[in-house]
């Protein structure tokens, strides 16, 4: 087992630190926020990581990308967790482009997969619903008709949905089985409702009443999307958790920073006892958080299972991500509340981050179901 990281993966991570860190000035986050026309995506930065070949980083070189695996993805991930990037790194590169390049026909591949690299198209997942914070048993239904598929349902928490050229969308089958269909959310039958959540990103619920789709639009074989779905769930999962370290690290970053140069009573308060201890238990944290991260990174590249490495990553990303986030919110006083001030953002994103595909207490019920499938006697995160 070596997290120790390639020359390809240290210039991927360089390279998208020198562009991410240029653009997300708190300046211009702050625009971004504030533009009541915006569709919340930097498109600029977006083309300028295209232009980088960025966007394929984890994409085959015969679909169009470079193909040097997740691990240059995560490297990727995290460096937009430093800058809380507003792009839709996840939905698009973490979740819907590798599923279409895993299971996927050739003829999805080509469509949709060069396009995306090329910074041209969008790609989105609905996984979540109302309540049900398990993908695998989704309300939403699909029934075979003739040679097309009609999908009934609802999805929330939709990221970018109506920038999104297809939604990837998990729906139980009439007659058993589960199947991973990619919705065109301006076919007839769907409806989108915006909604806004903690860290401004914009998200929708997806409606879907009586959408027809083409066989073609199903990713893999009818039945066969329990595979499909639980692929996607540990991906997604180390990619948020990546995303999360970046987004802690920073925090802890700056406010080391802020704590070096803030005085009370004649001396920096990062001298005082109580806010060192806070930090030495946030920098914990953060350890705590790589550690499980690159174990996951490290068993999606070589291809060996990792439900509970995934799951464990997302707790720590859950619990210590809050934890370093409420910290650095603590230690910067009332300015650490002041939205004008940019540490707020931390927070916010490390909210969100936590409760994306289940909070802590999901995660731990899905370790203990892993642990109590196999056997094992493992403890589970205290």
């Amino acid at each position: 087992m070596n997290f120790s990281r390639s020359e390809e993966q240290d210039a991927i991570r360089d390279l998208a630190r020198q562009i991410l860190g240029d653009a997300c000035t708190h300046e211009r986050l702050c625009e971004l926020e504030r533009d009541p026309e915006g569709d919340g995506i930097d498109h600029v930065l977006w083309q300028a990581l295209a232009e980088a070949h960025l966007l394929g980083v984890d994409i085959a070189e015969k679909d169009g990308g470079s193909g040097y695996g997740f691990a240059s993805l995560s490297a990727l991930l995290e460096e937009a967790g430093r800058a809380l990037a507003p792009i839709p790194l996840i939905p698009c590169l973490a979740t819907t482009a590798p599923a279409i390049e895993r299971f996927g026909s050739e003829a999805q591949r080509q469509r949709w997969l060069p396009g995306l690299v090329a910074g041209e198209i969008l790609l989105s997942a609905g996984l979540q619903e109302i309540g049900n914070f398990v993908p695998l048993q989704p309300a939403t239904r699909a029934r075979p008709q003739g040679d097309r598929w009609v999908l009934h349902g609802e999805k929330v928490c939709v990221p970018f949905a109506d920038q999104a050229a297809r939604i990837l969308v998990a729906a139980a089958i009439e007659g058993g089985g589960l199947g991973v269909f990619l919705v065109d959310p301006r076919a007839d039958g769907v409806e989108v409702a915006e909604g806004l959540s903690n860290n401004h990103e914009r998200q929708f619920q997806l409606t879907l009443d009586g959408v027809e789709l083409p066989a073609d639009e199903m990713l893999g074989e009818p039945g066969s999307g329990a595979e499909i779905v639980n692929w996607i769930v540990e991906r997604t999962q180390a990619a948020l958790a990546a995303v999360q370290l970046g987004v802690c690290e920073t925090a802890l970053r700056k406010t080391a920073e802020y704590t070096s140069e803030r005085k009370q009573f004649g001396r920096a308060i990062g001298t005082f006892q109580a806010v060192t201890m806070r930090i030495a238990d946030a920098y914990v944290d953060l350890e705590c958080m790589k550690s499980t991260l690159w174990q996951a990174v490290w068993r999606i590249d070589e291809g060996l299972p990792c439900a509970a490495e995934a799951a464990a990553a997302k707790w720590w990303s859950c619990r210590g991500g809050s934890r370093v986030a409420h910290t650095a919110m603590h230690l910067h006083g009332g300015i650490g509340a002041d939205i004008d001030y940019p540490i707020h953002r931390h927070l916010l994103w490390a909210q969100q981050i936590g409760l994306t595909l289940g909070g802590a207490g999901e995660q731990l019920m899905r370790i203990g179901s892993l642990h109590a499938e196999s056997g094992s006697t493992a403890a589970a995160p205290a």
